[in-house]
């Protein structure tokens, strides 16, 4: 019963924030204009500050670990392989090749992987979350313009991949903390103040405006890519990637990263850039909505297990 207790009030919160974004998009608060803006400003400001909160707050030398950080890269590469050579094999539609083959390797690491990895162990587990955002994230980037240029018939443009990645404001926020605390330059109480507060305020923003994107008008049309990629993002790469990290020995705040690396729901950005590099935008939708509500249900789940088998102490 503790187990389940533990997992409910780390996943419950994730539930109720999504549905109460669905609902205010029910009552028309807001439109796709308006989501839209308030994602640009969270992506681009919030969460960069909340990555740069936990790197600040963080000693870099207790959460820098090399073997969690070859296993997420590794991990995230045999991922993409797998995931061609699956999508190549069951799908004829390139401009949907390269949609599910995004949806199935890339997570949305910083929305979840803070939040989750924070429930369970704390500012240690933040602070490892943090420091692996500032090599998974680029890693992502660049596999997923990967995707989508191969798959629209034009070599990928390895100069703007490069601008994309070092322009990132995650990957910003992230080289901001790294610097600011190798270098001990302290923030001023007002601006460390607000920094603070702007972070905190991040992730359940960022959830409601997840939840009021959602919409599920073309479900009807993609039945067999949604199974097909859902069901190696939250069920084939979370059983084989966590089973191999537990043989391998990890527990604990680097198995909890892990979870998130590998069982979160798609980046809500691999919409937008799927509608700018001609892939099939209505079917990239639908992933982020499906795995965003169903990684709920499958994240409640593994850290059951995780409890209750004592991979999470």
């Amino acid at each position: 019963m503790e187990s389940l207790r533990i997992s409910l009030e780390i996943v419950l919160p994730l539930f109720l924030l999504l549905a109460i974004g669905y609902a205010v998009k029910l009552t028309g608060m807001m439109n796709d204009t308006s989501v839209k803006q308030i994602n640009k400003v969270i992506f681009k400001i919030f969460l960069p500050l909340l990555v740069f909160q936990n790197i600040y707050e963080t000693e870099l030398a207790e959460s820098f670990r090399s073997d969690l950080l070859l296993y997420a890269m590794a991990g995230v590469v045999i991922q993409f392989l797998i995931s061609l050579c699956v999508v190549l094999l069951a799908e004829k539609d390139n401009a949907r090749r390269g949609v599910m083959l995004q949806g199935m390797f890339r997570s949305n690491f910083v929305l979840f992987g803070i939040p989750i990895s924070t429930s369970l162990y704390g500012d240690a587990a933040a602070g490892l979350a943090a420091v692996l955002i500032a090599v998974i994230i680029p890693l992502y980037n660049a596999l997923a313009v990967i995707a989508l240029e191969m798959f629209r018939g034009k070599k990928p443009n390895f100069f703007k991949i490069l601008l994309g990645i070092v322009t990132n404001p995650l990957i910003l926020g992230s080289a901001a903390g790294i610097l600011f605390v190798v270098f001990r330059v302290p923030l001023p109480g007002p601006i460390a103040e607000t920094v603070s507060d702007l972070a905190t305020i991040s992730t359940p923003l960022a959830f409601v405006i997840l939840g009021a994107s959602f919409s599920f008008g073309d479900m009807g049309k993609y039945v067999k890519e949604l199974f097909l990629t859902v069901g190696f993002k939250l069920v084939v790469y979370p059983a084989l990637f966590l089973g191999v990290a537990i043989l391998l020995g990890f527990r604990d705040a680097a198995l909890a990263v892990l979870l998130t690396v590998f069982a979160a729901p798609v980046a809500v950005s691999s919409f937008t850039m799927a509608q700018q590099m001609g892939g099939d935008d209505k079917l990239a939708a639908q992933i982020v909505v499906f795995t965003s509500i169903l990684s709920i249900v499958s994240m409640f789940v593994i850290i059951f297990l995780f409890k209750e088998l004592a991979f999470f102490g």
